[in-house]
């Protein structure tokens, strides 16, 4: 059979993704390739299909707590599909090692620390037509999920120099292309970059100023719908998942410092919609296979325009309309800069990355401008994604262009921020937002009085 048929046969669809069936023609035939398509892309599809039509597939994937749902998955579509990591049982690892020296394994995922102990290489070496690398953005500084152990993976997959290379992920900066391309030794690979926008998302992005009541209204939109709501700590996720439960909203923890057990189950629930939301950390939400998510809440600011454009893009991947709403505070991008220095010494380039990351969220959330072309400029596409100019009434799918935003006259915005700045540069970057703009509108305090504020806030 050929790949349409075997797509028809095996997952019951009539047609091939944009750019997928270009990805499984470059592993057929051998040759490396860089892949990057939106969240719902269908990128699993480009290394099973492989798999599929006959030799074994390896997959190199971060996600342990999900690898055993994407074999589950790969085996319902027919293949003999199996995993390797720390988690497994000693039943489930020893049938593991008995199907993959029997030859009957087609699709094997492992996660990098597990291929880099070297003893598969042998076992592996005579059957593997593909090496494919998930979340590939795991490899680069410059990405927003740097591992340093994806770093050693060249030296892995050069024990496999038959095999081709395929490099996967959902979000790529031009920078991150090229370092990914480097890093993993991908050899004159095919180049499939997918276009980012997903236009029917509907982005609206608000300052943040009673989370829960805040994060309810969207809820509330959606009654009986699925949604996610991220949050940035563990203490938020519990109080924002609690107070949904106490307004009658279907709802569930997600998080890292619960059990195995009850994460399992709050996912399980969640895919199979006897769950309406998760309250989560961005520990939910990676190879979640729910079509019909109608909102993605952001409850905090998220890490960079990389996370907002994955995590959000797990609404709406049934290509109907959907929610994405973001709830932003400055103070969430100095938590999000404490945390990441907090456990070790950040290398310079990891730390310019990070505040450049920093910046163009808070610039994505605050921009008057519209979010569809925000993103996509973010990634380097153009906008619209044919090219052509830029409809008058806008993307009519954010906040900015569906006219839901304020904004003021040209020249009083223009005194208005230079009001702002002077207050600020009075005020010596000493004090947050609300100390400033008390001391534009006069309003007396202790620390005003103290610090001899209020003669000069005229």
């Amino acid at each position: 059979m050929n790949a349409e048929e075997i797509l028809k046969k095996r997952w019951g669809y009539d047609t091939f993704k944009p750019l997928q069936k270009e990805a499984i023609e470059a592993a057929l035939a051998g040759r490396d390739s860089l892949v990057v398509l939106p969240t719902g892309g269908g990128k699993s599809l480009c290394y099973q299909l492989p798999a599929a039509m006959g030799g074994l597939v390896l997959v190199v994937s971060p996600l342990i707590a999900l690898m055993d749902d994407q074999v589950a998955a790969a085996r319902e579509a027919g293949l003999a599909a199996d995993a390797l990591h720390s988690n497994l049982k000693a039943a489930q690892k020893r049938a593991s090692y008995q199907n993959l020296a029997s030859g009957r394994t087609e699709l094997l995922y492992v996660s990098p620390e597990r291929l880099l102990v070297g003893d598969l290489y042998e076992i592996l070496a005579p059957r593997l037509i593909l090496a494919a690398v998930d979340e590939a953005h795991c490899v680069s500084h410059w990405g927003h999920e740097f591992r340093p152990e994806y770093r050693r993976l060249t030296e892995a997959l050069d024990n496999f120099p038959k095999a081709a290379r395929m490099a996967l992920t959902a979000t790529a900066t031009p920078i991150v292309q090229d370092d990914i391309r480097a890093q993993l030794g991908l050899r004159s690979p095919e180049i499939l970059i997918g276009h980012p926008d997903r236009p029917n998302l509907i982005y609206r992005a608000f300052p943040r100023r009673d989370q829960f009541k805040q994060v309810l209204e969207v809820v509330r939109r959606h009654p009986g719908e699925g949604g996610i709501v991220y949050a940035q700590t563990r203490k938020d996720v519990e109080r924002l998942a609690a107070g949904l439960k106490k307004e009658g909203v279907s709802s569930s923890p997600y998080h890292a410092g619960l059990s195995a057990e009850e994460r399992r189950q709050a996912q399980d629930d969640f895919v199979n919609e006897r769950l309406d939301v998760i309250v989560a950390t961005i520990a939910f939400g990676m190879g979640i296979d729910r079509s019909n998510v109608r909102y993605v809440v952001h409850a905090n600011t998220p890490r960079s325009v990389e996370h907002y454009q994955q995590e959000s893009g797990r609404a709406g991947r049934d290509g109907l309309p959907a929610e994405c709403a973001l709830f932003f505070s400055a103070s969430d991008l100095a938590t999000h800069r404490w945390l990441a220095k907090k456990d070790a010494n950040l290398p310079p380039e990891r730390e310019r990355a990070l505040e450049k990351q920093l910046r163009d969220i808070g610039r994505y959330a605050v921009a008057p401008v519209c979010r569809h072309s925000l993103l996509a400029e973010h990634f380097s596409a153009p906008y619209p994604a044919d090219g052509g100019p830029a409809q008058e009434s806008g993307c009519g799918a954010c906040d900015v262009c569906l006219g839901e935003t304020k904004s003021l006259p040209k020249e009083e915005a223009v005194l208005t921020a230079k009001k702002i700045l002077s207050a600020a540069w009075r005020a010596e970057g000493r004090y947050g937002t609300g100390y400033v703009v008390n001391l534009l509108l006069g309003r007396p305090n202790d620390r005003m009085t103290g610090n001899g504020e209020l003669s000069n806030a005229g």
